[in-house]
């Protein structure tokens, strides 16, 4: 995985480090709020490292001093049901699906939690 960059304009950063993985939420200014795409980036990351013996647990933390998640990102959401699309209905569908897997992830999942925790954070 590649080395973690704050400013390099992704949304999620992964990283390896020993035996751990790490994933950073990395929209501080938004409270790290998901967006569909991270949703689908956190998933990838989640496959390569079940499958990976070298990476014994993943971590996720949020950037900024904030807070680790503010959960869907609901401006996307509310532009998206104003202007009648269905791209939130992706959104929640492929997020619940990542809060399912987490949850019955077979290696330790480790959340650090500091400031607003919601969501699928």
């Amino acid at each position: 995985m590649s080395a973690e960059d704050p400013g390099s304009g992704d949304d999620v950063l992964l990283r390896t480090e020993g035996r751990a993985g790490y994933l950073t939420l990395n929209r501080p200014k938004a409270l790290n709020a998901l967006t569909h795409a991270m949703v689908l980036r956190i998933d990838e990351a989640l496959t390569a490292w079940e499958h990976d013996p070298a990476v014994e647990t993943v971590v996720i933390r949020g950037a900024g001093e904030r807070g680790l998640c503010a959960g869907g990102d609901i401006r996307a959401i509310h532009e998206d049901a104003r202007t009648g699309g269905t791209a939130s209905a992706d959104f929640w569908r492929d997020e619940y699906r990542l809060n399912a897997r987490i949850a019955r992830y077979p290696k330790p999942y480790v959340a650090l939690m500091d400031g607003i925790v919601m969501g699928g954070g």
